[in-house]
């Protein structure tokens, strides 16, 4: 596999681009448009004026829970527990509405003041004064820096999601050096945000306004959804010198089959809202892909449906690409269309109105892109897995999108302004 070398994703990014606070207004944020190597520059609520006629936009409309919760030991030691992601119950929708106890994978803050034994915190209580109801946390494994903790409450019929909302505090992200404020409550969320289980926003949605999307509509945009809940990985750094050895963090994906046939019949007219919705899209393509591969035929009529796993392997894209030139070989991969087929056909007869499967796709320089036409994101750090994404789908041209950007005042991260790019295939 040809090394992909984190340094030349580097680029200067000063403190004071980095949007510590949105617009008041979504959609006045700046949009930069990337088409064939060209660089153009607008207002996000001029969007409607770029997309390509008969578009198709698939958004995610996860919601950010409120994952972060503060203990205190007896000794009054202030222990910070941040919910990543559900063990047991595995599902998130049933994970959160859990009335009595749930495991969830977590990161602990100030882990030498908490040995062992059990955290407590009071519950709040508005309707009996007298009542003494408290969350429980306890620490039953570590793996790496993260850890099983199983919460546990005695607050009858309230949901873990409830516990989190009166409990907890939204996790906006680390490198805006500051705490949450109540308006990050809002701000902090799309407009179209339903399905509760991110830990950090699906940052590209923030730019629309429900006006902006009613015109969208109007003028022909289709509008469809998928869940990607985003996990705490979405900001861990490339760390390793050859991006190939960066672990990506696995995350759940829902998938309605009415999207997947959306997308089937606009294939050629897809545009993703940020890179959350992109590694989804492109995702049911692999594993649209590995059903076809299971049967050993595209043959209907005799498809076996068993033992399929819906996952979708870091390094599952490449396992046919040339070292030297740094390509992949697709003769025999079956065409975007198949792939979605198999995969309808698929959930059709598992009797499934919803794919959920898990992906840990990579997408880097060298990817083939199946799915995906045009990308709505924002500005992303230097020397992550974000911007290698970014630069695959532009062709490797990411430095002149950024250096425009950095050289025309636009605001970066995840407050930041956005960007409309159009895909350049040439040496992705």
């Amino acid at each position: 596999m040809t090394p992909i070398l984190i340094n030349e994703y580097d680029y200067p990014l000063p403190e004071d681009r980095i949007a510590k606070y949105p617009l008041r207004e979504r959609d006045k944020s700046k949009l930069l448009v990337y088409q064939n190597q060209n660089i153009a520059e607008s207002r996000f609520e001029h969007l409607d004026a770029y997309l390509p006629p008969h578009s198709l936009l698939v958004r995610n409309n996860t919601r950010v829970i409120q994952a972060r919760m503060v203990f205190h030991k007896q000794s009054g030691a202030r222990i910070e527990i941040f919910c990543l992601e559900p063990i047991q119950p595995r599902d998130y929708q049933l994970a959160l509405s859990q009335t009595d106890e749930c495991v969830w994978k977590c990161m602990v803050g100030n882990l030498k003041k908490w040995k062992s034994g059990l955290l407590q915190c009071p519950i709040p209580n508005r309707q009996e004064s007298n009542a003494d109801y408290v969350l429980s946390a306890e620490r039953i494994s570590t793996t790496g820096n993260t850890h099983l903790i199983r919460f546990s409450w005695n607050k009858p019929d309230t949901s873990f999601a409830e516990i989190l909302e009166q409990l907890g505090e939204l996790p906006i992200p680390p490198y805006l050096n500051r705490p949450t404020e109540e308006s990050d409550k809002t701000t902090y969320q799309t407009v179209y945000a339903r399905i509760k289980g991110s830990v950090a926003a699906p940052t590209a949605g923030l730019h629309f306004t429900q006006s902006l999307l009613n015109r969208l509509q109007q003028n022909g945009t289709q509008i469809a959804e998928l869940t990607l809940h985003v996990g705490a990985g979405t900001f861990q750094p490339v760390k390793v010198e050859d991006a190939n050895q960066h672990i990506m963090h696995t995350e759940i994906i829902a998938v309605p089959i009415s999207t997947i046939r959306q997308v089937r019949n606009n294939i050629g007219h897809i545009v993703a809202v940020g890179t959350t919705s992109m590694r989804t899209l492109e995702s049911i393509y692999w594993l649209g892909k590995r059903i076809i591969e299971h049967n050993g035929h595209r043959d209907e009529s005799s498809f076996r449906y068993d033992e399929v796993e819906m996952r979708v392997e870091q390094t599952e894209p490449y396992l046919n690409e040339d070292v030297i030139s740094n390509t992949i070989s697709n003769k025999h991969d079956p065409t975007s269309e198949d792939a979605l087929d198999a995969l309808i056909l698929y959930l059709e007869h598992t009797h499934q109105d919803t794919l959920h499967a898990e992906t840990q796709i990579m997408i880097r320089p060298g990817y083939q892109f199946r799915i995906v036409n045009q990308l709505i994101t924002n500005f992303h750090q230097p020397k992550s897995t974000l911007l290698l994404l970014v630069s695959a789908f532009v062709g490797g041209h990411w430095k002149s999108i950024y250096d425009y950007a950095l050289g025309h005042d636009f605001r970066f991260l995840s407050y930041g302004d956005s960007s409309l790019l159009f895909r350049n295939d040439e040496n992705s």
